[in-house]
């Protein structure tokens, strides 16, 4: 995904209601920055309704409505995955929660996992100082400490942080397996997706489906064999795999 400039927005005034039984309501008071623009949107390659090419978007929402039916009602934690770099993992991963938050009876967190790419910054409005890696290597820090909003309604972001040094020893934590069940169990309508690093590059892929309750390969149009493909599929455990997800 391109970097695009920084986009400045300015905080809605947003009703501090207590929580209701109802999740759609607290959907509705969810504290809300200024959404992007159509072209900010196209600009960041994001799914939108305005969008021209509406072959992208219901290819995504299609993949919504098969990833809600393996679910069975229950939310879940998808990990998605290029097979090799510059492969388009973290386009499939952000355009998969938009789709989710789309839907305005549901949530998306995207958490940035992405060591050698992060990109997802570029998503936030105003600054994010902190991310997964710091909450992983500290103890002063709670999840909501580095959940930011985004352009998008709907959707929350978990930036990389600071500390991706011995990130690997972090993913394979204790305290990473609470983080996950963290952020699935606190809102039964947060459907949270992690944008890993390449399969075939990085140990680090491996270690992130064993928190994952569903993984997503994406394979880049002619730059993989299916030799490649295969040796992928076994890295990440053919258990978890929902799909192969084809990016040109």
């Amino acid at each position: 995904m391109e970097t695009p400039n920084k986009t400045t927005a300015v905080l809605k005034t947003v009703s501090k209601a207590r929580q209701s039984d109802d999740p759609t309501e607290n959907i509705k008071r969810m504290s809300e920055v200024v959404a992007f623009s159509a072209a900010e949107l196209d600009k960041h390659k994001i799914i939108h309704p305005r969008m021209h090419n509406k072959d992208i978007l219901n290819i995504f929402r299609e993949l919504r409505t098969q990833l809600l039916q393996t679910a069975k009602g229950q939310n879940f934690v998808c990990m998605v995955s290029s097979i090799c770099p510059e492969g388009g993992g973290s386009y499939v991963a952000t355009n998969l929660a938009t789709a989710f938050a789309l839907d305005k009876t549901k949530t998306s967190l995207l958490i940035d996992a992405n060591l050698y790419a992060p990109s997802l910054t570029e998503l936030i409005v105003g600054e994010a100082d902190r991310g997964v890696t710091d909450y992983l290597s500290t103890r002063d820090l709670e999840v909501k400490d580095i959940v930011y909003a985004t352009g998008i309604p709907r959707l929350r972001v978990i930036p990389i942080g600071d500390n991706v040094e011995g990130a690997a020893e972090y993913y394979s934590s204790a305290k990473m397996k609470g983080f996950i069940d963290a952020v699935k169990s606190r809102y039964p309508d947060r459907y949270t997706f992690i944008d890993a690093p390449p399969a075939l590059d990085s140990s680090e892929a491996r270690i992130l489906s064993e928190v994952s309750d569903f993984i997503i390969l994406v394979v880049p149009y002619g730059k993989v064999t299916q030799e490649q493909v295969e040796e992928a599929i076994e890295a990440v455990g053919k258990n978890k795999l929902v799909g192969l997800v084809y990016n040109n």
